[in-house]
């Protein structure tokens, strides 16, 4: 799914004429936004990222809500907004920023520095609170109500989910999402990059309101496929929000794939697996049996 450039409506938003652009492929899994780096007459680069259909027309209305009520040094400099014919952000260019992975020495410690950052900036109003998300972020009632998908995975045997499925359930729908705190909710690689020694963080789109542990507990799983440590070396305890990150992937990783995002249940089981190795610690349960 394709658009053309929308050369005219990036003047009016912007007020420079683009004079260059060249389409960036997305380091991400959704495929429903076409993105560019644009070159305004002027000399100053910008970032574009354009909506394919009404579910990333939507997404963007949500990050611009936050770009224009926000200003912190671990956000994207806002540049323009349209949203008629067609719908845009317009972002600084951050092409020539570093995108994780490899990771660098001290840039895991400049992420976590970067999320005790976010979580003290106030959240701008109208925002979601996270305890809202939890039947949706809490996929073991999905695996109860249909152990299928993931069971096709082979993840896990059907007899170690029957014993464990219990314990998992019971944490994640306790673990606590409370809190006041600006949460991002969808912290990985390639939503983030360095400038300057810290951490900018891209696409806010689910950014809501609630315990800031969840930004730093859903990352590790990734982090860990990227040659980063163990969860639990950076979170000794979790508070049962370890469980709760095992149960969204676990229940997503055996589904169809979305025509939007092709790419993304195989990385949803590799997230699975290292998140259920880390509930299983955590929660004393049985060593997993896989299938």
């Amino acid at each position: 799914m394709r658009k053309s450039f929308p050369a005219a409506e990036v003047e009016l938003a912007t007020g420079a004429a683009p004079v260059a652009w060249r389409e960036v492929a997305s380091g991400g899994y959704a495929s429903n936004t076409n993105r560019w780096r644009v070159e305004l007459a002027g000399g100053r680069a910008v970032f574009v990222k354009l909506a394919l259909d009404e579910l990333a027309a939507g997404w963007l209305r949500d990050e611009h809500r936050l770009y224009s009520a926000l200003e912190a040094p671990f956000l994207a400099d806002f540049v323009a907004w349209r949203d008629d014919r067609v719908t845009f952000l317009a972002l600084e260019d951050l092409s020539g920023a570093h995108w994780p992975p490899p990771w660098r020495e001290g840039e895991i410690d400049a992420v976590v520095a970067t999320l005790r950052s976010v979580a003290k900036t106030p959240p701008p109003p109208g925002l979601p609170a996270l305890e809202e998300l939890r039947e949706r972020l809490n996929g073991w009632e999905l695996v109860g109500a249909d152990p299928a998908p993931l069971l096709s995975t082979g993840l896990c045997s059907r007899a170690w989910l029957d014993a464990s499925l219990p314990a998992l359930r019971e944490s994640a729908a306790a673990c606590d999402l409370s809190g006041d705190s600006l949460v991002h909710l969808d912290v990985r690689s390639d939503n983030l990059c360095f400038r300057d020694g810290g951490a900018v963080l891209v696409d806010w789109n689910h950014a809501c309101v609630g315990n800031p542990l969840v930004d730093l507990v859903a990352w590790l799983p990734s982090l860990r496929l990227e040659g980063g440590p163990e969860p639990w070396e950076l979170v000794p305890d979790s508070c049962g929000l370890s469980a709760l990150v095992a149960g969204y992937f676990a229940s997503r990783a055996g589904l169809p794939t979305p025509p939007t995002a092709p790419r993304v249940r195989p990385f949803q089981r590799a997230q699975a697996a290292v998140a259920l190795a880390w509930a299983v610690r955590e929660l004393g349960l049985e060593p997993i049996l896989a299938a």
